[in-house]
């Protein structure tokens, strides 16, 4: 069956080492855009931080963002949204009290902050570069529950790929872990890992599903690319997967 819909992780699948689109990728979209193929980056990204690279591509793409939390169009429209309800999230926050540094709330709230942080390292040699990147929609606060007022898209921590790893366990053994799911973007060559939160069955994969039947298109005619451990469930949605 024809290929239809292609869903593209961005980082270390579209982008190279600099975070560039290299030529021959932007060659492969504008073939597949002329074919009638419908593109989706599909990313743990912000929207704020996917604009970076959407927007070179000239072309109008689904972004599949926050690791499945959101669809938005090329533009910022948000076409479908899953958030976490506010005393799941007051929950996570409270359980993981001993890994709140580097912890991040994000909200899609384009008019306003979208990432909410409570005692920010802005020199810190991981998390520098992407603090900087999203300085202008960062808000800084002293109680990241006081700064809970409604339901938020994701939860996100930080920190060294043993660290996380160690978290994600204490998630699942939670008498509560089945409110919410989490994936983990890990980088060992620089032992650094994301560990996102975002609400029960919600993932790359199951919103790709979701947009795949929004526009009509089987799971037969969808290809996935990714690299990563959150690209999992999008892999296996996929009628054709690709592992960069």
């Amino acid at each position: 069956m024809a290929i239809r819909l292609i869903a593209i992780d961005i980082d270390g699948t579209l982008t190279n080492s600099h975070g560039e689109i290299p030529r021959v990728n932007h060659l492969a979209i504008n073939h597949a855009l002329d074919r009638e193929i419908k593109i989706a980056l599909a990313t743990g990204r912000s929207f704020h931080h996917t604009r970076l690279i959407s927007d070179n591509l000239h072309h109008s793409v689904k972004l599949i963002l926050n690791n499945g939390a959101l669809i938005k169009s090329s533009s910022g429209e948000t076409l479908e949204r899953c958030v976490i309800p506010k005393a799941t999230a007051a929950y996570i926050i409270e359980a993981t009290r001993a890994a709140r540094e580097g912890v991040l709330m994000m909200f899609d709230e384009p008019e306003k902050y979208e990432l909410v942080a409570e005692g920010i390292d802005w020199n810190h040699p991981n998390r520098q570069t992407y603090y900087e990147l999203h300085q202008s929609i960062i808000l800084e606060v002293d109680s990241l529950l006081d700064a809970l007022s409604h339901d938020p898209i994701q939860v996100s921590f930080n920190g060294s790929v043993d660290a996380m790893r160690t978290l994600a366990e204490a998630l699942t053994s939670l008498p509560r872990a089945h409110e919410f799911s989490h994936t983990l973007t890990e980088y060992v060559y620089r032992d650094f890992s994301l560990l996102d939160v975002l609400t029960a069955g919600c993932s790359k994969g199951t919103t790709l599903q979701r947009l795949a039947k929004r526009l009509a298109i089987s799971r037969d005619e969808v290809m996935a690319i990714g690299d990563n451990l959150n690209d999992r469930d999008m892999l296996e949605f996929a009628g054709l997967a690709i592992v960069m």
